[in-house]
């Protein structure tokens, strides 16, 4: 299987629940690690803020920082190789990039307070 890694801006932690104003993104993105690491997926994730040494140690993140600075993170690489940088992944990217079956709209988590009535 595939190496994915990580590389997030500095923040308080991963899950995007700290601090006074939610992250949404960084909600889903959690959840969407924990998926594809039940579904055996191996992840890393780094934060520039708590791992720094892990930017600075790889070639391709230092190039890609110098080039493009912090505010383009979040980085991710699979097997060492830049696949996507200024967003997280969707699920259905994980899936793909694991190459395990993509999910489907019903095994998504529900949001909203409504979402399963279709109001939202």
């Amino acid at each position: 299987m595939k190496k994915i890694e990580v590389f997030d801006p500095s923040l308080c932690c991963s899950t995007g629940v700290c601090g006074v104003d939610v992250d949404q993104a960084l909600v889903n993105f959690a959840a969407d690690v924990n998926w594809a690491k039940q579904n055996g997926a191996q992840i890393e994730r780094f934060n520039l803020a708590q791992q720094p040494q892990a930017f600075a140690d790889n070639a391709t993140v230092r190039a890609f920082l110098q080039r493009s600075g912090q505010d383009a993170l979040p980085l991710i690489l699979i097997d060492g190789e830049v696949a996507l940088a200024g967003r997280y992944p969707k699920r259905a990217e994980l899936a793909l990039w694991i190459g395990i079956d993509q999910p489907t709209d019903a095994a998504k988590p529900a949001t909203g307070c409504c979402s399963s009535r279709g109001c939202c």
